[in-house]
């Protein structure tokens, strides 16, 4: 194809005044570039709409003493991903869409290096360690009463000393994504098979009954192949149905760089799921729904204003935490039988929600934080 003008063919020196974000991925030998297309499409197309000149670029394009960077577009018409040359970046958003590769040392590289460059201003720079966020949280009186109690897996022994203090646990992989790797551990004293293992498969989960600690230690270690797990005490959720549910709160930085909600969503686990994660088997549902047909009307509102000032307080604590800086992020929260609500985890690299509402403003919020700041960056380097 033949290079065309990402902004309808106007001209160059238009383009220049108008704010440039890339977004950042990986090459890709066979396809061009990694990421969800149907994501970038979208938020390219909503960034045109508010102004902005929008483009995939690569790490390996990421050139930063370059003025032209080659970046590739969306031909709505065609369907077509095409490469051309782009402004050089005023924001860069960070949508590399595996942890592995962002920790490749020549990624990481460049990332710190936009970091610290005066010519852009790049936001959320690294996934979340689930490990990491719970230290952060911890660190404040504020946020330490969300947190279910949290350990390192490391030993036997550690385990069974949690077992003795809780009959439930969940043990996540550090790096989990989407719940993939969860397991629970359920005491049952009465049983002649006490320790029950459940293991969280593409949409379904296994159980194993196992007589002794040793034979369920020997079972979580075979499942868990030498990858890092913490172990969380597991909270008893509200259910609707006897199905298990929790809330999922995206929140992003607003147009004074300041975080704001975006949305709120329900999961409810799937029948033989042990997250409420949708590739899991979980479902989507009204959040609102869920609580008033579980605590009332009254209540439900009291506990959705509850959550969603939990999930700022968080943000602002793991932003503080990580030293960095964040423009989003979204996070899984719990209700408990009683109306408690507790943190469980959060995403540096938000899937896309499928509630049309948050959806639609999700992307304008990127563009909304993009243009605080472009402006950040104008006053930085005296209009230029």
């Amino acid at each position: 194809m033949d290079l065309e003008s990402v902004v309808e063919d106007k001209p160059a020196e238009v383009q220049s005044r108008r704010p440039v974000m890339a977004i950042l991925t990986m090459e890709d030998d066979l396809l061009l570039f990694r990421g969800n297309r149907e994501n970038f499409a979208d938020i390219i197309r909503t960034g045109r709409d508010m102004g902005f000149i929008v483009y995939v670029l690569t790490t390996k394009n990421l050139n930063l003493s370059k003025s032209q960077l080659v970046g590739y577009a969306f031909n709505d018409r065609e369907e077509l991903w095409y490469n051309q040359l782009f402004p050089f970046p005023d924001v860069i958003y960070n949508r590399i869409p595996l942890r592995e590769d962002e920790l490749q040392p020549s990624v990481r590289g460049k990332i710190n290096a936009c970091m610290k460059h005066p010519r852009t201003q790049l936001f959320n720079p690294t996934f979340f360690n689930k490990w990491s966020l719970f230290e952060w949280l911890r660190l404040s009186k504020t946020t330490k009463p969300f947190i279910p109690t949290t350990k390192r897996m490391l030993s036997r022994s550690g385990l069974t000393q949690l077992m003795r203090k809780y009959n439930f646990l969940y043990l996540k992989p550090v790096s989990g994504k989407a719940g993939k790797g969860i397991m629970t551990v359920k005491v049952l004293p009465e049983k002649s098979l006490p320790y029950r293992l459940r293991i969280q498969m593409d949409k379904k989960s296994v159980t194993y009954n196992c007589a002794s600690i040793p034979k369920l230690w020997t079972r979580i270690r075979k499942q868990s192949i030498g990858e890092a797990y913490i172990v969380q005490q597991g909270i008893a959720l509200a259910t609707v149905n006897e199905r298990r549910f929790d809330l999922r709160a995206l929140i992003q930085k607003n147009q004074r760089g300041q975080w704001d909600i975006t949305g709120v969503g329900a999961r409810l686990a799937g029948t033989t799921s042990i997250t409420t994660h949708v590739p899991r088997g979980g479902s989507i549902e009204d959040p609102e729904k869920l609580l008033v047909q579980t605590f009332g009307e009254d209540e439900a509102r009291k506990i959705m204003i509850k959550a969603k000032n939990t999930s700022l307080i968080i943000a602002k604590q793991i932003e503080r935490g990580s030293g960095q800086e964040l423009g989003e992020m979204s996070m899984d929260l719990g209700v408990d039988q009683t109306g408690n609500v507790w943190f469980f985890e959060a995403n540096a690299k938000p899937m896309k929600f499928d509630e049309p509402h948050i959806r639609k403003k999700s992307l304008e919020r990127i563009f909304h934080y993009g243009l605080y700041l472009y402006g950040r960056k104008k006053s930085k380097i005296g209009g230029a």
